[in-house]
Protein backbone atom coordinates (compact mmCIF):
# COMPACT_ATOMS: atom_id res chain seq x y z
CA UNK A 1 0.00 0.00 0.00
CA UNK A 2 1.30 3.46 -0.92
CA UNK A 3 0.20 6.52 1.01
CA UNK A 4 0.11 10.26 0.44
CA UNK A 5 0.99 12.72 3.20
CA UNK A 6 -0.71 16.10 3.45
CA UNK A 7 1.45 18.72 5.19
CA UNK A 8 -0.42 21.82 6.26
CA UNK A 9 0.04 25.02 8.25
CA UNK A 10 -2.87 27.42 8.13
CA UNK A 11 -3.28 31.13 8.69
CA UNK A 12 -3.42 30.59 12.46
CA UNK A 13 0.26 29.53 12.23
CA UNK A 14 -0.11 27.19 15.20
CA UNK A 15 2.32 24.72 13.67
CA UNK A 16 2.48 22.00 11.03
CA UNK A 17 0.14 19.04 10.72
CA UNK A 18 1.19 16.01 8.68
CA UNK A 19 -1.64 13.61 7.84
CA UNK A 20 -1.08 10.12 6.47
CA UNK A 21 -3.81 9.26 3.97
CA UNK A 22 -4.66 6.14 2.01
CA UNK A 23 -6.15 7.42 -1.27
CA UNK A 24 -7.53 5.58 -4.29
CA UNK A 25 -10.19 6.51 -6.83
CA UNK A 26 -12.70 4.76 -4.58
CA UNK A 27 -11.82 6.03 -1.11
CA UNK A 28 -10.01 8.64 0.94
CA UNK A 29 -9.01 7.15 4.31
CA UNK A 30 -7.05 9.14 6.91
CA UNK A 31 -4.71 6.90 8.88
CA UNK A 32 -2.65 8.96 11.33
CA UNK A 33 -1.47 12.47 12.14
CA UNK A 34 1.57 14.17 13.61
CA UNK A 35 1.83 17.79 14.78
CA UNK A 36 4.87 19.98 15.35
CA UNK A 37 4.74 23.63 16.47
CA UNK A 38 6.92 26.31 14.96
CA UNK A 39 9.88 27.42 17.10
CA UNK A 40 9.06 30.80 18.67
CA UNK A 41 11.79 32.67 16.77
CA UNK A 42 10.57 31.29 13.43
CA UNK A 43 6.96 32.09 14.31
CA UNK A 44 7.94 35.71 15.02
CA UNK A 45 9.64 35.90 11.61
CA UNK A 46 6.56 34.46 9.92
CA UNK A 47 4.35 37.04 11.58
CA UNK A 48 6.73 39.79 10.45
CA UNK A 49 6.53 38.55 6.86
CA UNK A 50 2.76 39.04 6.93
CA UNK A 51 3.38 42.80 7.22
CA UNK A 52 5.29 45.26 5.09
CA UNK A 53 8.77 45.73 6.50
CA UNK A 54 12.48 46.11 5.91
CA UNK A 55 14.77 43.46 4.44
CA UNK A 56 11.81 41.31 3.44
CA UNK A 57 13.56 39.50 0.60
CA UNK A 58 16.45 38.21 2.71
CA UNK A 59 14.16 37.24 5.58
CA UNK A 60 11.78 35.46 3.21
CA UNK A 61 14.58 33.51 1.57
CA UNK A 62 15.88 32.31 4.92
CA UNK A 63 12.45 31.56 6.39
CA UNK A 64 11.42 29.73 3.22
CA UNK A 65 13.99 27.02 3.98
CA UNK A 66 13.40 27.11 7.75
CA UNK A 67 9.68 26.44 7.23
CA UNK A 68 10.56 23.54 4.92
CA UNK A 69 12.77 22.10 7.66
CA UNK A 70 9.86 22.17 10.13
CA UNK A 71 7.59 20.55 7.53
CA UNK A 72 10.25 17.86 6.97
CA UNK A 73 10.62 17.26 10.69
CA UNK A 74 6.87 16.83 10.99
CA UNK A 75 6.71 14.39 8.08
CA UNK A 76 9.67 12.41 9.40
CA UNK A 77 8.04 12.31 12.82
CA UNK A 78 4.91 10.85 11.25
CA UNK A 79 6.96 8.22 9.41
CA UNK A 80 8.73 7.22 12.63
CA UNK A 81 5.44 7.10 14.53
CA UNK A 82 3.92 4.76 11.94
CA UNK A 83 7.13 2.76 11.32
CA UNK A 84 7.10 3.67 7.63
CA UNK A 85 9.89 4.54 5.19
CA UNK A 86 9.97 7.12 2.38
CA UNK A 87 9.40 4.26 -0.09
CA UNK A 88 5.93 3.77 1.43
CA UNK A 89 4.86 7.29 0.44
CA UNK A 90 3.82 8.32 -3.08
CA UNK A 91 4.21 12.03 -2.40
CA UNK A 92 3.87 14.83 0.09
CA UNK A 93 1.19 17.40 -0.69
CA UNK A 94 2.64 20.53 0.93
CA UNK A 95 0.49 23.59 1.36
CA UNK A 96 3.44 25.54 2.77
CA UNK A 97 2.86 28.64 4.87
CA UNK A 98 0.91 31.56 3.45
CA UNK A 99 2.64 34.87 4.18
CA UNK A 100 0.83 37.08 1.64
CA UNK A 101 -2.52 36.72 -0.07
CA UNK A 102 -3.63 39.55 -2.34
CA UNK A 103 -6.24 38.14 -4.71
CA UNK A 104 -7.58 40.55 -7.31
CA UNK A 105 -10.98 42.21 -7.32
CA UNK A 106 -11.74 42.17 -3.62
CA UNK A 107 -12.05 45.15 -1.28
CA UNK A 108 -8.73 46.76 -0.45
CA UNK A 109 -6.98 45.87 -3.72
CA UNK A 110 -7.17 47.82 -6.97
CA UNK A 111 -9.01 45.53 -9.40
CA UNK A 112 -6.60 46.63 -12.13
CA UNK A 113 -3.69 45.08 -10.21
CA UNK A 114 -2.71 41.48 -10.81
CA UNK A 115 -3.53 39.41 -7.76
CA UNK A 116 -0.95 37.16 -6.15
CA UNK A 117 -0.54 34.69 -3.34
CA UNK A 118 2.66 33.50 -1.69
CA UNK A 119 3.21 30.28 0.23
CA UNK A 120 6.72 29.53 1.47
CA UNK A 121 8.37 26.27 2.56
CA UNK A 122 10.88 25.32 -0.13
CA UNK A 123 9.72 22.03 -1.72
CA UNK A 124 13.28 21.17 -2.77
CA UNK A 125 14.47 21.27 0.84
CA UNK A 126 11.40 19.30 1.93
CA UNK A 127 12.02 16.63 -0.72
CA UNK A 128 15.72 16.27 0.16
CA UNK A 129 15.16 16.14 3.93
CA UNK A 130 12.43 13.49 3.64
CA UNK A 131 13.49 11.53 0.56
CA UNK A 132 9.91 11.87 -0.76
CA UNK A 133 8.60 13.56 -3.91
CA UNK A 134 6.70 16.78 -3.18
CA UNK A 135 3.72 18.44 -4.83
CA UNK A 136 3.37 22.06 -3.72
CA UNK A 137 2.39 25.57 -4.83
CA UNK A 138 -1.24 24.65 -5.39
CA UNK A 139 -2.72 28.15 -5.47
CA UNK A 140 -0.85 30.04 -8.17
CA UNK A 141 -2.21 28.09 -11.17
CA UNK A 142 -5.71 29.16 -10.16
CA UNK A 143 -4.49 32.76 -9.74
CA UNK A 144 -2.95 32.59 -13.23
CA UNK A 145 -6.35 31.56 -14.55
CA UNK A 146 -7.96 34.65 -13.04
CA UNK A 147 -9.11 33.00 -9.83
CA UNK A 148 -8.69 33.84 -6.18
CA UNK A 149 -6.42 30.86 -5.52
CA UNK A 150 -8.68 30.13 -2.54
CA UNK A 151 -10.48 28.39 -1.08
CA UNK A 152 -9.17 25.17 -2.61
CA UNK A 153 -10.77 22.73 -0.16
CA UNK A 154 -14.24 22.59 -1.83
CA UNK A 155 -13.11 20.07 -4.49
CA UNK A 156 -11.90 17.79 -1.71
CA UNK A 157 -15.02 18.46 0.38
CA UNK A 158 -17.06 17.24 -2.59
CA UNK A 159 -14.91 14.13 -3.01
CA UNK A 160 -15.04 13.29 0.70
CA UNK A 161 -18.34 14.57 2.07
CA UNK A 162 -20.89 14.72 -0.77
CA UNK A 163 -23.76 12.27 -0.47
CA UNK A 164 -26.46 11.91 -3.16
CA UNK A 165 -29.74 13.38 -2.05
CA UNK A 166 -28.27 15.36 0.85
CA UNK A 167 -27.48 19.06 0.68
CA UNK A 168 -24.69 19.87 3.11
CA UNK A 169 -22.53 22.76 4.24
CA UNK A 170 -18.93 22.26 5.34
CA UNK A 171 -17.48 25.16 7.36
CA UNK A 172 -13.74 25.39 7.90
CA UNK A 173 -12.80 27.74 10.75
CA UNK A 174 -9.08 28.30 10.87
CA UNK A 175 -7.47 31.73 11.01
CA UNK A 176 -10.11 32.61 8.44
CA UNK A 177 -13.40 30.89 7.79
CA UNK A 178 -14.76 29.48 4.57
CA UNK A 179 -17.86 27.57 3.59
CA UNK A 180 -18.47 24.89 0.98
CA UNK A 181 -22.00 24.35 -0.32
CA UNK A 182 -22.48 20.71 -1.38
CA UNK A 183 -25.81 20.34 -3.20
CA UNK A 184 -25.71 16.55 -3.10
CA UNK A 185 -27.19 15.75 -6.49
CA UNK A 186 -25.43 18.31 -8.69
CA UNK A 187 -21.60 18.55 -8.61
CA UNK A 188 -21.85 21.60 -10.85
CA UNK A 189 -23.69 23.35 -8.03
CA UNK A 190 -20.74 23.37 -5.61
CA UNK A 191 -20.11 26.84 -4.21
CA UNK A 192 -17.80 28.29 -1.59
CA UNK A 193 -15.82 31.31 -0.43
CA UNK A 194 -14.05 32.87 2.54
CA UNK A 195 -16.67 34.35 4.85
CA UNK A 196 -14.13 36.50 6.76
CA UNK A 197 -12.19 36.19 10.02
CA UNK A 198 -12.30 32.87 11.80
CA UNK A 199 -9.88 32.71 14.74
CA UNK A 200 -7.33 35.26 13.56
CA UNK A 201 -8.66 38.30 15.43
CA UNK A 202 -9.82 36.25 18.42
CA UNK A 203 -6.32 34.79 18.79
CA UNK A 204 -4.54 38.13 18.34
CA UNK A 205 -6.77 39.93 20.88
CA UNK A 206 -6.35 37.06 23.34
CA UNK A 207 -2.58 37.15 23.00
CA UNK A 208 -2.52 40.92 23.49
CA UNK A 209 -4.65 40.90 26.65
CA UNK A 210 -4.21 37.43 28.16
CA UNK A 211 -0.78 36.39 26.91
CA UNK A 212 -2.14 33.11 25.54
CA UNK A 213 -2.22 32.09 21.89
CA UNK A 214 -5.94 31.29 21.87
CA UNK A 215 -9.10 31.50 23.97
CA UNK A 216 -9.63 27.92 25.13
CA UNK A 217 -13.22 26.82 24.50
CA UNK A 218 -14.11 30.49 24.01
CA UNK A 219 -14.30 30.83 27.80
CA UNK A 220 -12.96 34.39 27.86
CA UNK A 221 -15.34 35.47 25.10
CA UNK A 222 -18.21 33.87 27.00
CA UNK A 223 -17.36 36.02 30.03
CA UNK A 224 -17.95 39.20 28.03
CA UNK A 225 -20.97 40.87 26.48
CA UNK A 226 -21.42 41.48 22.76
CA UNK A 227 -21.31 45.20 21.96
CA UNK A 228 -23.93 45.89 19.32
CA UNK A 229 -22.35 49.13 18.12
CA UNK A 230 -18.97 47.51 17.55
CA UNK A 231 -20.52 44.50 15.86
CA UNK A 232 -22.52 46.79 13.57
CA UNK A 233 -19.34 48.71 12.66
CA UNK A 234 -17.50 45.53 11.79
CA UNK A 235 -20.34 44.02 9.79
CA UNK A 236 -20.49 47.22 7.72
CA UNK A 237 -17.11 46.39 6.17
CA UNK A 238 -17.53 46.10 2.38
CA UNK A 239 -15.96 42.64 2.29
CA UNK A 240 -19.08 41.15 3.85
CA UNK A 241 -21.30 42.64 1.13
CA UNK A 242 -19.31 41.16 -1.76
CA UNK A 243 -20.65 37.94 -3.23
CA UNK A 244 -18.30 35.06 -4.00
CA UNK A 245 -15.91 34.23 -5.47
CA UNK A 246 -13.90 35.98 -2.79
CA UNK A 247 -11.05 35.21 -0.40
CA UNK A 248 -9.15 37.14 2.22
CA UNK A 249 -6.28 37.00 4.70
CA UNK A 250 -4.19 38.81 7.32
CA UNK A 251 -3.45 41.55 4.80
CA UNK A 252 -7.05 42.73 5.16
CA UNK A 253 -8.38 41.56 8.54
CA UNK A 254 -5.74 42.28 11.17
CA UNK A 255 -5.20 44.24 14.39
CA UNK A 256 -4.99 47.52 12.48
CA UNK A 257 -8.44 46.78 11.02
CA UNK A 258 -9.76 46.01 14.50
CA UNK A 259 -8.35 49.25 15.93
CA UNK A 260 -10.17 51.19 13.21
CA UNK A 261 -13.43 49.55 14.26
CA UNK A 262 -12.76 50.23 17.95
CA UNK A 263 -12.11 53.89 17.21
CA UNK A 264 -15.78 54.27 16.32
CA UNK A 265 -17.11 53.21 19.73
CA UNK A 266 -16.50 54.14 23.34
CA UNK A 267 -13.86 52.24 25.31
CA UNK A 268 -14.87 48.66 26.05
CA UNK A 269 -13.69 45.98 28.47
CA UNK A 270 -11.33 43.61 26.70
CA UNK A 271 -13.61 40.63 27.28
CA UNK A 272 -16.49 42.48 25.59
CA UNK A 273 -14.32 42.99 22.51
CA UNK A 274 -13.52 39.27 22.54
CA UNK A 275 -17.21 38.42 22.81
CA UNK A 276 -17.97 40.73 19.89
CA UNK A 277 -15.20 39.25 17.75
CA UNK A 278 -16.65 35.81 18.37
CA UNK A 279 -20.07 37.12 17.37
CA UNK A 280 -18.53 38.56 14.17
CA UNK A 281 -17.11 35.17 13.18
CA UNK A 282 -20.38 33.39 13.94
CA UNK A 283 -22.61 36.02 12.31
CA UNK A 284 -20.65 36.23 9.04
CA UNK A 285 -20.65 32.44 8.72
CA UNK A 286 -24.36 32.21 9.54
CA UNK A 287 -25.22 35.04 7.13
CA UNK A 288 -23.35 33.29 4.33
CA UNK A 289 -25.12 30.00 4.99
CA UNK A 290 -28.54 31.66 5.15
CA UNK A 291 -27.94 33.53 1.90
CA UNK A 292 -26.35 30.85 -0.23
CA UNK A 293 -27.58 27.47 0.95
CA UNK A 294 -30.75 25.56 1.71
CA UNK A 295 -29.71 22.70 3.97
CA UNK A 296 -30.39 21.01 7.27
CA UNK A 297 -26.83 19.71 7.75
CA UNK A 298 -23.73 21.71 8.65
CA UNK A 299 -20.35 20.23 9.57
CA UNK A 300 -17.49 22.26 11.06
CA UNK A 301 -13.77 21.56 10.82
CA UNK A 302 -10.62 23.47 11.76
CA UNK A 303 -9.64 24.82 15.16
CA UNK A 304 -12.95 26.65 15.52
CA UNK A 305 -14.74 23.31 15.89
CA UNK A 306 -13.17 23.04 19.38
CA UNK A 307 -14.40 26.48 20.50
CA UNK A 308 -17.58 25.52 22.35
CA UNK A 309 -18.72 29.15 22.71
CA UNK A 310 -18.36 29.69 18.96
CA UNK A 311 -20.17 26.47 18.12
CA UNK A 312 -22.97 27.43 20.51
CA UNK A 313 -23.28 30.88 18.93
CA UNK A 314 -23.40 29.33 15.45
CA UNK A 315 -26.11 26.88 16.47
CA UNK A 316 -28.19 29.71 17.94
CA UNK A 317 -27.87 31.67 14.69
CA UNK A 318 -28.75 28.62 12.55
CA UNK A 319 -32.07 27.34 13.94
CA UNK A 320 -33.36 24.34 12.07
CA UNK A 321 -29.88 23.25 10.99
CA UNK A 322 -28.11 20.31 12.57
CA UNK A 323 -24.64 21.58 13.48
CA UNK A 324 -21.77 19.27 14.39
CA UNK A 325 -18.08 18.82 13.73
CA UNK A 326 -16.72 16.54 11.00
CA UNK A 327 -16.20 13.95 13.75
CA UNK A 328 -19.80 13.01 12.89
CA UNK A 329 -18.61 12.12 9.37
CA UNK A 330 -15.67 10.12 10.67
CA UNK A 331 -12.87 12.68 10.28
CA UNK A 332 -11.11 14.61 13.03
CA UNK A 333 -11.81 18.34 12.48
CA UNK A 334 -8.11 19.20 12.78
CA UNK A 335 -7.18 16.72 10.03
CA UNK A 336 -9.50 17.91 7.25
CA UNK A 337 -7.27 20.51 5.61
CA UNK A 338 -4.20 18.28 5.78
CA UNK A 339 -6.17 15.49 4.11
CA UNK A 340 -7.31 18.00 1.49
CA UNK A 341 -3.73 18.74 0.45
CA UNK A 342 -2.88 15.05 0.39
CA UNK A 343 -5.85 14.64 -1.96
CA UNK A 344 -4.71 17.61 -4.09
CA UNK A 345 -1.28 15.98 -4.44
CA UNK A 346 -2.94 12.69 -5.42
CA UNK A 347 -5.10 14.59 -7.94
CA UNK A 348 -1.95 16.18 -9.39
CA UNK A 349 -0.28 12.77 -9.78
CA UNK A 350 -3.42 11.47 -11.51
CA UNK A 351 -3.86 14.58 -13.67
CA UNK A 352 -7.21 15.46 -12.12
CA UNK A 353 -8.39 19.07 -11.62
CA UNK A 354 -8.16 20.41 -8.09
CA UNK A 355 -10.03 23.71 -8.33
CA UNK A 356 -13.71 24.60 -8.66
CA UNK A 357 -14.05 27.65 -10.95
CA UNK A 358 -17.44 28.58 -9.48
CA UNK A 359 -15.65 28.88 -6.12
CA UNK A 360 -12.41 30.61 -7.06
CA UNK A 361 -13.45 32.49 -10.19
CA UNK A 362 -10.82 30.82 -12.37
CA UNK A 363 -11.57 30.65 -16.08
CA UNK A 364 -11.42 26.84 -16.10
CA UNK A 365 -10.59 23.75 -14.12
CA UNK A 366 -6.91 22.85 -13.86
CA UNK A 367 -4.47 20.34 -12.43
CA UNK A 368 -2.92 22.24 -9.52
CA UNK A 369 0.55 22.12 -8.03
CA UNK A 370 4.19 21.79 -8.99
CA UNK A 371 6.07 18.50 -8.80
CA UNK A 372 9.48 18.36 -7.10
CA UNK A 373 11.16 14.95 -7.18
CA UNK A 374 13.36 13.81 -4.32
CA UNK A 375 15.77 12.07 -6.70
Amino acid sequence: MAYVIGAMSGTSMDGVDAILVDITRDHIRPVAAFHQPYPEALLAQLHSLCRLGDNELNICGSVDRAVASVFAGTVNGLLAQQKLTPADILAIGSHGQTVRHYPSQVPGLNPEDAGFTLQIGDPNTLAILTGIDVVSDFRRKDIALGGQGAPLVPAFHHAQFSTPGKARIVVNIGGFANITVLPGDDPAGIRGFDTGPGNVLLDAWCMQHCGTSYDENGNWAASGTVNDALLKNMLADPYFRVSGPKSTGREYFNMAWLQQQLAGVSALPAEDVQATLLALTARTIANAIAKYAATTECYVCGGGAFNSALMSALQTMLPGISLSSTHALGIHPQWVEGIAFAWLAWAHLNKLPGNVPAVTGASRQAVLGTFTPAS
